[in-house]
């Protein structure tokens, strides 16, 4: 396997990233990015990103999240406030997001402060949501909480089934350990695969006057 691994490389010749295509507004084409991205069958869950935390033991921690917003103020998410991930931003407020998508041979780095969304807004979303996926995180909620140790799959089923029958008339409410949150960029880097791993790397940083963008070395 280890032979494999080390041979497995393929190479990367869809497109380039010049300074004249990117512009100079990093949340414009991200927006143009993500579109292409969900115009192209082979990448599945576009708003797929990496969400790397750091936790209140100092430890770093990565997981598969959904983006659900995204404006000039930043990138948008929603979780369980006492997850793992939530117990994380309390102790350290800074996240870093991954997009990757592979067919089109392109990464997006995004680093900020993150900031708890407003409960107005966190309920409308969750308003939204499919009404098996209100009960699954009142689910969450009654096993414990989200990222909380659960004995079996049992015990998850058995409260799906509970939350059910409690909310089987009328609507499902938001839970008060459910909220969102916004990560706000400080920077934004673009990847896009190069043949020979010559690879483009464009950065913006934020700064009082708006973004700057220059080139990084592969």
């Amino acid at each position: 396997m280890a032979e494999d691994l080390a041979g497995a490389r393929r190479d990367y010749d869809r497109a380039d990233l010049s300074e004249e295509a990117a512009g100079r507004d990093p949340v414009a084409l991200f927006g143009d990015w993500y579109d292409t991205a969900a115009a192209t069958p082979e990448v599945i869950e576009p708003n797929a990103m990496t969400l790397a935390t750091v936790g209140p033991d100092g430890l770093p921690a990565a997981r598969t999240v959904l983006l659900k917003g995204l404006d000039q103020d930043g990138f948008v998410f929603f979780t369980g406030t006492d997850s793992a991930k939530g117990r994380d931003l309390a102790a350290h407020p800074y996240a870093a997001l991954t997009f990757t998508w592979l067919a089109l041979q392109r990464q997006v780095r995004v680093v900020g402060r993150a900031t708890a969304l407003p409960r107005d807004q966190v309920e409308a979303y969750f308003g939204s949501r499919p009404r098996e996926s209100r009960l699954g995180a009142w689910a969450s909620v009654a096993a414990g909480g989200q990222s909380a140790p659960v004995a079996s799959r049992e015990v998850l089923d058995l409260a799906y089934a509970e939350v059910g029958s409690r909310f089987a008339e009328g609507e499902v409410p938001c839970p008060p350990s459910w909220g969102g949150y916004l990560v706000r960029p400080a920077s934004i880097e673009f990847w896009q695969g190069r043949t020979g791993r010559l690879h483009d790397r464009l950065l913006f940083v934020r700064d009082p006057e708006g973004w700057t963008r220059q080139r990084l070395a592969p």
